[in-house]
């Protein structure tokens, strides 16, 4: 039986308590479900750095990025000094309102009653964004932009941010909009 370790990269490493490996494509689900449990901070609370986590099982070589979250409001002013809002929301989503500024680039499409992965995703994105770009991700309430965030980071997008509650809380605080 092989352990993970949810580890901060900081200038030190602070490691929490062994956590069970369930196997290599659900380390980041098993950190969501047993990282709250043994105090590791959850990536709904905003951080000022990106959470990495990584295995200390041999077997395991890849590497979860969990990109920072903020709340709208310091998600607005990002984009007023200067980022760019990266809406992954439905193309109808997006057309019924965005934030100004927007671009819509969907992580998931709406296929019969559900959804599904955007298979050219990455590409859309590094069409229109470079790898230092400082990138604002929001959907509908936060779930896709948080999974399309952490993508990005882990395909080397450096400055990715997504925005915990997505374009509800957005529209709930009064924030600028279009249609």
């Amino acid at each position: 039986m092989a352990f993970s370790y949810a580890c901060v990269s900081l200038p030190i490493s602070i490691c929490t308590q062994p956590l069970l490996k369930r196997s290599q494509t659900t380390l980041f689900s098993s950190w969501r479900a047993y990282g709250p449990k043994y105090g590791i901070i959850s990536a709904k609370k905003s951080l000022p750095f990106s959470l990495r986590i990584r295995s200390m099982a041999s077997d395991l070589s890849s590497e979860a990025v969990v990109p920072r979250s903020v709340p709208v409001r310091v998600a607005h002013e990002l984009l007023q000094a200067g980022h760019r809002y990266l809406d992954v929301r439905t193309v109808d989503e997006f057309n019924a309102g965005r934030p100004v500024g927007a671009i819509n680039i969907p992580y998931m499409f709406k296929v019969g009653s559900g959804m599904s992965k955007n298979p050219n995703f990455l590409e859309e994105v590094s069409s229109v964004f470079g790898k230092d770009d400082e990138i604002i991700v929001g959907c509908q309430s936060g779930k896709r932009s948080l999974m399309a965030a952490t993508e990005l980071s882990s395909a080397g997008f450096t400055g990715v941010t997504d925005i915990a509650g997505g374009y509800s809380a957005w529209v709930q605080n009064g924030l600028p909009m279009e249609q």
